[in-house]
């Protein structure tokens, strides 16, 4: 390895129950990063409650992800106060209906004073923006982390900011979710054995990482440690892509250009596999383009699969087409079976 590759090389661990590293795996971070050496942590798939208690949680937006967090926290008892930070007057009562926060409030000053922990739960986008309002409410050492789908953009613009502030920023991303949106659709256990990237840098403040890493176990996750930019290499792949494949799937087969029995023939495979462009456009717009970079390769490398393929149908190769399917079968048979991560995002 020569000496710029070795000054990308990054430590990846995996954290375990005493939330201390259990095997350190050294892997360069370029396109030859070999993920194959990753470990993950197997242990903690039930949530554990006794270790960790915060007084006040502040959780920034009370959708999905920030309401499955409130009911969990609220359900494991893990904070005696949860205040939701929303937009909309109506999102008030409904979250205090649903009984996912103690106290909602469209105050941004007032839902994060005295909080030891804030959680970014808004798209992308609105994050830097709700961070600079919130700045002179922070409590001196508070923590800050968040639920984005990118780390890199995020963590560059953020841990600096906060770090000026007296707080401190560790991203983190759960790798959980769901089509539906909003706090109506909020569930208690959508964390649960789910893997959550926690994403620290060499500036990062050991303890938060280590309160930042406790939350997420308390609620059930199983946690992998990554560099920023290597977890937004991975989940271009395995997250981003998939969402642009189905967005374009029903672009295409759901446009008013095609006949209008169309729709009637698409079954149950169709909404399996276009489930997930339900999603909030808002969110998935700030993500295509917080990690464009990296998912314009993944575009690249899905494109030069389709060429492939269609160039053995052209042809009328029906071994390259068999190898095909039942190279894909195989492969996700493989991933199902080593049940990598039983929700997805």
């Amino acid at each position: 390895m020569g000496r710029a590759s070795r000054e990308k090389s990054r430590e990846i661990c995996c954290w375990q129950c005493n939330h201390q590293p259990s095997s350190h795996v050294i892997a360069p971070v370029h396109d030859g990063y070999d993920a194959r050496n990753l470990q993950l942590e197997t242990r903690c798939a039930t949530p554990e409650t006794h270790p960790v208690y915060w007084k006040k949680i502040t959780l920034v937006g009370v959708g999905l992800l920030g309401g499955s967090l409130g009911l969990a926290l609220r359900k494991r008892r893990l904070a005696k106060s949860v205040v939701g930070f929303v937009r909309r007057e109506a999102s008030v009562a409904e979250c205090e209906q649903a009984g996912a926060v103690n106290l909602a409030t469209r105050d941004l000053p007032r839902a994060v004073e005295g909080a030891e922990l804030v959680l970014l739960c808004t798209p992308i986008g609105q994050m830097l923006p709700l961070v600079k309002q919130m700045l002179p409410a922070l409590e001196p050492g508070a923590i800050v982390t968040d639920v984005g789908s990118v780390k890199g953009s995020v963590v560059h613009h953020l841990e600096s900011l906060l770090a000026r502030a007296g707080a401190h920023f560790v991203g983190s991303h759960p790798m959980a979710g769901s089509e539906r949106t909003g706090v109506a659709a909020a569930d208690a256990d959508l964390f649960v054995n789910a893997v959550c990237v926690i994403t620290p840098t060499r500036r990062s403040n050991q303890a938060a990482v280590r309160e930042v890493g406790q939350l997420w176990k308390a609620v059930g996750s199983r946690l992998l440690r990554l560099p920023p930019e290597v977890h937004d290499d991975l989940v271009s792949r395995s997250s981003h892509l998939p969402h642009i494949v189905a967005a374009q799937l029903a672009n295409l087969i759901l446009s008013p250009e095609q006949p209008k029995e169309q729709g009637m023939l698409c079954a149950n495979g169709f909404r399996d596999t276009t489930r997930i462009a339900s999603g909030s456009p808002e969110m998935w717009r700030d993500i295509a383009l917080a990690n464009r970079q990296n998912l314009l390769r993944a575009l690249s490398a899905f494109g030069n699969g389709l060429r492939d393929f269609k160039r053995a149908l052209r042809s009328r190769d029906d071994q390259a087409i068999s190898k095909f399917f039942e190279q894909a079968r195989q492969r996700r048979d493989r991933w199902s079976a080593s049940a990598g991560s039983p929700l997805s995002e």
